[in-house]
Parts: C-alpha cells; sequence; structure tokens
C-alpha cells in the first residue's frame, strides 16, 4: 500500500491534500464534513485523501505524524505544506491556496 500511495502521490497530476485521522480523534471528527465540503467546492482543482493512521501506521511513520488531525499537502510529489488541528474551511482554504493557488 505504502508503494502504491507513493506512487500516486509522484503522478497525480493535481494537488493532493492527505488527511492524516483517526477514528477515536475528536478534532479529526470535528474536520470531517470540514474536508467533505473541501473536496466538493474544489472537485477538479485538489484532491483529498483520507489516511486514518490506526489502519495505515506505515503511512503515518513514514510522513512523520506525531498528532492529529494532521494535513500535508502534496504537488508534483514534493510536500509543500503541513499543518494541524481542527479549523473552520475558510483556514483550511487558506492554508492550501497560499501554496498552490487554488
Amino acid at each position: 500500500m505504502a508503494t502504491d500511495f507513493l506512487e500516486f502521490l509522484n503522478t497525480h497530476e493535481k494537488p493532493v491534500l492527505v488527511d492524516f485521522w483517526a477514528d477515536w480523534c475528536g478534532p479529526c471528527k470535528m474536520m470531517t464534513p470540514v474536508v467533505k465540503e473541501l473536496a466538493h467546492e474544489w472537485k477538479g482543482k485538489l484532491t483529498v485523501v483520507k489516511v486514518n493512521t490506526e489502519e495505515s501506521p506505515h503511512l503515518a511513520q513514514r510522513f512523520s505524524i506525531s498528532g492529529i488531525p494532521t494535513f500535508i499537502l502534496f504537488k508534483d510529489g514534493k510536500e509543500m505544506h503541513r499543518f494541524s488541528g481542527a479549523m473552520p474551511l475558510s483556514r483550511l482554504k487558506q492554508e492550501i491556496a497560499s501554496q498552490v493557488g487554488v
């Protein structure tokens, strides 16, 4: 899975926002509708991928995830920006737009 995931990041044409989360995480649950709304509003401009750190600990380790929710924005397979915590949709959009101009 990790190899497939890394290949996806390296070959995907659009910027990719990866949401590292877990079922037991309260702030992660708060972000679920926010992330869904972002994915809907920016469909075609940005791809959103959710990674459950409990189900994919190897990916969490690979990307040095120490707290959740953590968001990593990739473009052309490279990490462009990393940020953590619950936030409103407006701030989430701002964090991404400042890096990739979506």
